[in-house]
């Protein structure tokens, strides 16, 4: 046996420990490597595997109205989604969740093919859930892999359907909409603004959303709270002061003709903020808070009377015997007529010129008049003489000037511009022909080739009562320090004594004539009532009225303009929703309490006497039925020659 030298041993010892020392260090410079070094690293993809983060959406701003009242604001809510993952994952979870949450095959497959065009962002199932479906997936929430709650701010519309086309709706962002620039930033899953005021001011009331983080489990399962925790809270959007008035808007949906088509529009004299845009049919937008039935869009859709269509900016009507207005006002402008000269042929119930006859309403015919008698008579006789002064030229392109074929600005998504000729090689464009000096008798009187929305009459109609000039009309309502001027997008050249002419005619067309019966006890309600034909239904005209009201003596402080389709007549249809509109709101404005005995028909039809609609009757009184348009035969109707009246929607004639 040989035995190793003890010298041998001493240094094979030491060699060991030399390596066992290095070993050593190297072990600890991997300790420290990894525990140091890449401490951070190592923690943050173990904090990946197990977090997930979340986005919290922001609630919108709240919209007040002018007075301060609630408009559409946030309530708290659930909805369900769903953690990126495989495509047979997210369809396997979304055939769990079908039953739970009563989705329809149609609904899984739209959300398939939304999670496959981003299958990086969470997929949101299903929001505002009821109370049975958040306990249902509170208490099976182990067997849904992914599935994620979250409490989201759900839209409240105050208004309801009266405030359905102001308002809009909201939708989940599209892909289209994703591509825009507008919408650079946004995610897959946000809710914006689809249509209305959502839509307009969409960048103010979205805000900003916040993060919060999911812990999960191997298989993707939330440990601990279904919600998660937040780690940056959300910011919510800008609160928005509007012009509107809730409860006039409320008031003229409840007024309004049930079952008809129409639209109203007031507007605040003072600076031109709109008070109401109404369009009937309406259609309710909290229905779409969280996404709308498909059978429920369809329906809307398809429905004739054309719920989503908002008749108030994008309707286009012939003017009829509202633009006889126009009409004086651009004969002023131009000083073919002074406010009190006679038209020197008297009415006699028509007028010929260049060979073609046109009558008036009245087969007996008016006799002579006057700028104000005429307007309180609505005599076409005065107007055709009035037209043929001015001429078609110079009609049409001062037409054209002060804005009757521009869009008024209001700030929505969509506005139609009126249909109005710019010049006489209009209808060459147009028709192929040159049109004949006497169209303008047709264009006088507000038919022919001239069709204009609801508010842009409002906006006339304005400028009569501000002496002239009228601004764009705003609904948002900017206040405080920095706030703009008003600023005029409309000008007519008019001189006081003619602004005063012209509101005398609608005066008189209300304490003498054919608006008699709409007058209100407390306010001053001047205007002018109307009926246009449409080639649609010719038995059956549209009823306008356009006017203004304010105190007895004092500036006039609304403008208003109702349209009725197929409304048959303007004195006895849109006159009395436009006195009741307009007494309301002044009532509510100046403290006077509400009645609901408002014009003297309804007084009449109570019992109740109306002395001081007696008092205000002129002295000669010049009372008529509402002012049909003149056929050849003097009953209403489309008079031959002229073109037919342009469909709503449309503003242009057909074709001869």
């Amino acid at each position: 046996m040989k035995i190793a030298h003890p010298h041998s041993r001493r240094t094979r010892a030491a060699g060991a420990v030399v390596v066992l020392g290095i070993l050593l260090l190297i072990l600890v410079g991997s300790f420290f490597r990894a525990q140091v070094v890449r401490g951070t690293a190592w923690a943050l993809q173990s904090d990946s595997n197990r977090l997930r983060v979340l986005p919290v959406p922001a609630p919108r701003g709240t919209l007040f109205d002018r007075y301060g009242r609630i408009i559409a604001d946030n309530v708290p809510s659930y909805s369900v989604s769903l953690f990126p993952a495989a495509v047979d994952s997210v369809a396997v979870s979304l055939e769990r969740l079908q039953p739970v949450l009563g989705l329809s095959e149609e609904r899984v497959e739209s959300l398939m093919e939304t999670f496959r065009r981003n299958r990086r962002q969470p997929l949101l199932v299903k929001m505002n859930l009821s109370t049975e479906e958040l306990a249902r997936l509170e208490e099976l929430r182990s067997e849904f892999a992914g599935v994620f709650l979250e409490m989201r701010p759900r839209r409240r519309y105050i208004g309801g359907e009266a405030l359905g086309h102001v308002m809009g709706y909201l939708g989940e962002v599209s892909g289209a909409e994703l591509e825009s620039p507008r919408f650079a930033g946004y995610e897959q899953g946000m809710i914006v603004g689809k249509d209305g005021l959502e839509r307009q001011y969409e960048g103010r009331l979205q805000g900003r959303a916040g993060v919060r983080f999911a812990e999960v489990d191997a298989v993707g399962r939330i440990v601990g709270s279904f919600q998660g925790q937040a780690a940056r809270p959300a910011r919510p959007g800008d609160d928005l002061h509007l012009n509107l008035d809730l409860e006039l808007q409320r008031y003229i949906h409840e007024i309004f003709p049930a079952g008809m088509r129409g639209a109203v529009v007031a507007l605040n004299v003072e600076d031109g903020g709109v008070l109401a845009l109404y369009s009937a049919p309406s259609f309710d937008p909290g229905e779409f808070v969280g996404g709308i039935d498909r059978a429920k869009w369809q329906a809307l859709n398809e429905d004739p009377a054309l719920p989503l269509y908002n008749r108030a900016v994008i309707g286009r009507y012939p003017p009829a015997s509202t633009w006889k207005l126009a009409s004086a006002a651009i004969a002023l402008e131009q000083g073919v007529i002074t406010p009190g000269e006679f038209m020197p042929e008297p009415c006699h119930g028509s007028y010929r010129f260049q060979g073609v006859t046109r009558r008036c309403w009245n087969p007996q015919g008016h006799g002579h008049l006057n700028l104000a008698g005429a307007i309180a008579a609505s005599c076409n006789v005065y107007f055709y003489q009035m037209g043929i002064r001015v001429g078609l030229e110079r009609m049409v392109e001062e037409g054209s000037r002060i804005g009757f074929n521009q869009p008024c600005g209001v700030d929505l998504p969509q506005e139609t511009a009126g249909d109005f000729p710019d010049g006489l090689d209009w209808w060459q464009r147009v028709y192929r022909y040159r049109p004949a000096e006497n169209e303008v008798m047709s264009i006088v009187i507000g038919q022919g080739p001239n069709a204009q929305t609801p508010l842009k009459m409002a906006q006339f109609f304005l400028a009569l009562g501000r002496g002239g000039s009228a601004p764009a009309p705003r609904l948002f309502q900017e206040t405080g320090e920095g706030a703009p001027e008003v600023e005029v997008a409309w000008e007519l050249d008019l001189a006081p004594e003619s602004v005063d002419a012209l509101q005398e005619g609608l005066r008189q067309v209300m304490s003498a004539g054919t608006a008699f019966r709409s007058q209100v006890e407390h306010w001053e309600v001047i205007g002018k009532t109307g009926t246009a034909q449409h080639s649609g239904n010719p038995d059956r005209p549209h009823a306008w009225f356009a006017g203004l009201a304010g105190s007895w003596g004092g500036e006039m402080e609304i403008a208003i303009v109702v349209i009725v389709e197929e409304g048959m007549s303007g004195s006895s249809m849109a006159a009395p929703i436009a006195a009741k509109a307009a007494d309301f709101h002044l009532r509510q404005k100046h403290g006077v309490p509400l009645s609901e005995i408002q014009t003297v028909a309804e007084h009449q039809a109570a019992g109740i006497p109306t002395p001081w609609a007696w008092n205000r009757m002129a002295a000669e009184p010049r009372p008529g039925p509402d002012d049909p348009e003149p056929s050849q035969s003097g009953e209403p109707g489309a008079e031959p020659g002229a073109e037919p009246a342009a469909e709503p929607g449309t503003g242009v004639p057909p074709r001869r």
